[in-house]
């Protein structure tokens, strides 16, 4: 993933084994690097991209990086604003495990979006699949980078799915059915790269993408998924797996 390697969880925030969180950061939209803002430029900004909110990816993950991350966006939150959740499923499919999370922002902005992977068996061909959960404030471009959709948010896809889902798209099944902190939440189908499913939709007045590879494991979306805010509660009996390529530059 192209970025500043090496830059620090909370300042270098210590592990339990006594070590520190390294973080990638990177460009939301582009996986490029960012640069810092300095006397000419109050924004954190992207050379291809302009201005953007830093996506940041721990190398690791486990439940004492998940706890760092939920803090760092709770301290960043400003009064008055909801914190961006952190959509997790919860409980997981079965043979499914938690690799990843991310979040896109810094000292001026506070966090705009987040991340959360998860792997598991395929539910119709077998071998591997990997999901991604995306929630964000408008403008990011995260989401639909993951998805591999052009632009920084997927307002005209969804609006052409609304009208023809796309049926020849080798993992359509129409809209995504599933429950988000309790309440159904319909997420549409739209355009991706082939190698992937990605459907977008709202929830808690940001945009909520979930976007799966291989194309056919977004059929996983099809069953009655639980999305779960890791930010107001993680389960201690959540599962962890290696570190999601996707979050770490393969989309």
């Amino acid at each position: 993933m192209g970025g500043n390697e090496g830059a620090r969880l909370d300042g270098g925030r210590p592990r339990g084994d006594g070590g520190v969180v390294t973080v990638a950061v990177s460009c939301p939209r582009c996986g490029g690097p960012v640069r810092s803002p300095d006397l000419m430029h109050p924004d954190s900004r992207c050379p291809d991209c302009g201005p953007v909110a830093p996506l940041h990816v721990p190398e690791h993950i486990g439940a004492e990086i998940v706890a760092s991350v939920v803090e760092h966006i709770q301290a960043a939150t400003r009064p008055q604003q909801p914190a961006v959740p952190l959509w997790c499923p919860w409980p997981l499919p079965p043979g499914w495990t938690t690799t990843g999370v991310a979040w896109a922002g810094d000292d001026r902005l506070g966090v705009r979006a987040t991340a959360v992977a998860c792997a598991g068996p395929a539910p119709l061909a077998g071998g591997p699949a990997d999901l991604v959960f995306v929630a964000e404030e408008p403008g990011v471009g995260l989401g639909t980078r993951y998805a591999g959709v052009l632009g920084p948010d997927a307002g005209p896809e969804l609006a052409e799915a609304l009208t023809d889902p796309g049926p020849g798209h080798p993992g359509h099944v129409g809209r995504a059915g599933i429950r988000v902190a309790g309440h159904p939440t319909p997420l549409w189908l739209v355009n991706s790269l082939p190698d992937r499913s990605a459907y977008a939709g709202e929830a808690r007045g940001m945009w909520l993408y979930a976007i799966a590879w291989p194309a056919s494991a977004g059929h996983l979306l099809a069953e009655d998924v639980l999305l779960h805010d890791l930010v107001e509660w993680t389960p201690p009996e959540l599962v962890y797996g290696a570190p999601s390529p996707y979050l770490h530059g393969k989309a």
